[in-house]
């Protein structure tokens, strides 16, 4: 799958006044200064699509883009994560980014990135296992892969698995990814499409389920 046309959308203070659509949403979450605003940029093939900062956690409202025409929405969130900001900033934060999670039903996947070239820092474990307390769906996207050697950068990831895997059953999907060169881009992006896929044959079985009762 690629990406025809990509546009802003909206951008909501609280998640009851997110879009009202009934089509999925793959929302992209991460640490400040992970690279969240540039790999969306590489997504949607346009270096003007999300705002990027050199100033970290610049990011305060839900972000929606609409992806080829409406048929499916790239989610912006706030980075996690606040220890720059004042507790009643950090606390409004939080809430904004779990209402969100919880509470949107069209939430598809979520895709939490990791900076590559970092061990496993506790805040994102710990975020990483209440996403899988609540059953939320979601994928890890390793950033920043060119400033490792390819080497290096699979060495980090085989590393960060096996964290994972000493309180985890089994793995979500990985990939690994490069804003600067466009690496993974295709993988994301097919992934997203095999979901859209399943989503639109169950959608297109349920009134045959109906009618043969």
């Amino acid at each position: 799958m690629d990406i025809k046309t990509a546009k802003f959308h909206l951008s909501s203070p609280d998640v009851t006044q997110c879009p009202v659509t009934d089509v999925p949403e793959y929302a992209f979450i991460g640490r400040s200064n992970v690279g969240k605003s540039s790999l969306i940029n590489m997504l949607g093939k346009s270096k003007k699509l999300a705002k990027t900062s050199q100033t970290p956690g610049k990011t305060l409202l839900i972000n929606h883009f609409s992806i080829d025409d409406g048929k499916w929405f790239l989610v912006d969130l706030p980075g996690y994560g606040f220890a720059a900001r004042g507790k009643e900033q950090r606390e409004k934060l939080t809430k904004l980014i779990e209402g969100y999670i919880l509470d949107r039903q069209q939430l598809t996947c979520l895709f939490v990135l990791i900076d590559i070239r970092h061990n496993p820092q506790k805040i994102d474990l710990e975020f990483l296992d209440w996403l899988g307390e609540h059953d939320v769906p979601f994928a890890i996207v390793f950033t920043k892969a060119d400033k490792l050697g390819p080497v290096a950068a699979q060495r980090n990831v085989d590393s960060y698995c096996k964290e994972l895997l000493l309180s985890w059953s089994e793995l979500p999907p990985v990939f690994i990814t490069s804003s600067e060169k466009g690496k993974g881009r295709q993988e994301i992006l097919d992934y997203i499409a095999k979901i859209n896929k399943e989503i639109a044959e169950n959608c297109e079985g349920a009134p045959a389920e109906e009618d043969n009762k």
